[in-house]
């Protein structure tokens, strides 16, 4: 793809819509796999089974978040030095990479299981739903190496600019995570009937599954990155990467903790209301994903062609790339959003039966979707930024509007107004905003007078 970048206008755009599709089919195919998943735990178990997910998932994406911003900062070195045509170098990156996850996994899921109960109990998660979390929590913690290689390894894939292989596996562990839910939750076939956890076991197991079948098929197709010699005997802990990746990596898993630190205050602030807004805010959260698909999709697809485009010193092609960017997550962004309104308590019924956590959903629903337009545009433009290694300046903008503006603003509406729980979901619109605002400041103001550069070179 690389090479296409030096191309015109019209040829861009097909490139990056190119990659865009497989991208956005991925998003929502995950946020589909999640969604079948939480219709068959809230239909079969109930909603205080929803609820013990929703109390549970905050401190799972702040572990995550490291797993993320690995992923996110290796994806930008792999596009630059692919970009670039150094493959050896793209090589050591991935080797690298592979080798620290391993530790960081390792470490995360062990403080991440036995730290849990304590956790939620400090989130003050309602007692009806403490047993139930726990025990699903720890499943996922202590098989969490499995999915944060799965999760980096696609990044790489799509740092060289194919979207199209992590989506066909996605395809592949969504089928089978829908396959296993029902044997394990019910206990068909003979196994024993596991409930809440059944929903743990089916997501380890074919993220497991998947992964295997991953590198098989990297293997067979002597796909570039496929995990060889050529990778392995990079698999070490190497100076000059680590600092690159940490430059990249560290910004993005301070935001992602950031925000997962807010959820863990916000849903103390919802849990306060009972299990019933608990239930409502991990369903709203779960379509949600759908409404950000555009913006997490276009931010991703950004991210690669502006590393790319920077590896090959084409500098003109990366204000290109971020106006395209932005235009299309008002277009797709837009529509998806008009559509949720427009069908919103039908879709909610599908998850919910109790009428008030229904109508709580709803509210939560129409107060905060139309900003995540917004919240798009500022992920575009973070997003051109980060991948030409500027980082620290987007996340200090991002720590500031969460921890200066949503959590007070959740906390002040939500306690000492008439707004009550209302008040945490204003709080998002008001968020996404101010964000956007200082983003968009500092883009004009401060990164377009840099010289832009390659973070690593031969």
């Amino acid at each position: 793809m690389n090479g296409h970048l030096l191309q015109d206008d019209q040829q861009l755009r097909k490139t990056f819509f190119k990659f865009l599709i497989p991208v956005m089919l991925a998003n929502v195919l995950q946020s589909l796999g999640q969604i079948v998943a939480m219709l068959i735990v809230g239909r079969n178990l109930g909603d205080d089974a929803l609820a013990a997910i929703a109390a549970f998932f905050p401190f799972f994406f702040f572990l995550m978040a490291f797993a993320i911003g690995i992923g996110s900062g290796s994806s930008i070195l792999v596009g630059q030095t692919y970009g670039a045509g150094n493959q050896e170098k793209m090589k050591e990156v991935v080797g690298v990479t592979l080798a620290f996850t391993t530790i960081l996994s390792i470490a995360v899921a062990v403080f991440g299981a036995f730290g849990i109960e304590w956790i939620l109990r400090f989130m003050k998660t309602p007692t009806n739903i403490l047993d139930m979390s726990v025990s699903y929590a720890k499943i996922l913690f202590f098989t969490l190496p499995i999915m944060f290689w799965y999760m980096t390894y696609t990044t790489f894939i799509r740092g060289v600019g194919d979207s199209k292989t992590p989506f066909i596996f996605l395809v592949t562990s969504v089928t089978l995570n829908i396959a296993f839910l029902p044997p394990l939750i019910f206990g068909w076939f003979g196994l024993p009937a596991f409930g809440l956890n059944g929903a743990a076991y089916a997501a380890v197991l074919s993220n497991f599954v998947t992964m295997i079948l991953l590198l098989t098929y990297l293997h067979k197709t002597k796909h570039i990155l496929r995990l060889d010699k050529s990778v392995l005997q990079h698999f070490k802990l190497k100076k000059e990467i680590l600092i690159s990746l940490f430059k990249l990596a560290i910004p993005a898993s301070i935001s992602m903790v950031a925000i997962s630190v807010a959820e863990i205050a916000v849903i103390g602030f919802v849990n306060v209301y009972g299990s019933s807004a608990t239930a409502a805010y991990g369903v709203v959260n779960q379509i949600a994903s759908y409404a950000q698909v555009p913006a997490m999709s276009i931010s991703i697809a950004t991210s690669v062609f502006v590393a790319q485009a920077l590896g090959a010193n084409s500098t003109e092609m990366i204000q290109k790339i971020r106006s395209m960017g932005v235009k299309v997550n008002y277009l797709l962004g837009g529509a998806i959003i008009l559509l949720t309104y427009i069908f919103a308590e039908p879709i909610l019924s599908l998850f919910i039966t109790a009428t008030d956590t229904v109508d709580i959903a709803k509210n939560y629903l129409m107060i905060t979707f139309w900003s995540y337009l917004v919240f798009g545009h500022t992920q575009t433009v973070s997003a051109t930024m980060r991948a030409t290694g500027v980082v620290l300046w987007p996340t200090i903008f991002l720590v500031l509007t969460i921890w200066l503006v949503q959590v007070p603003t959740a906390f002040i509406l939500s306690n000492y107004t008439v707004f009550e729980l209302n008040g945490v979901w204003i709080a998002y619109p008001v968020t996404f905003c101010v964000h956007f605002i200082m983003q968009y400041a500092y883009f004009k103001l401060g990164w377009q007078k840099r010289t832009l550069k390659a973070m690593l070179g031969e």
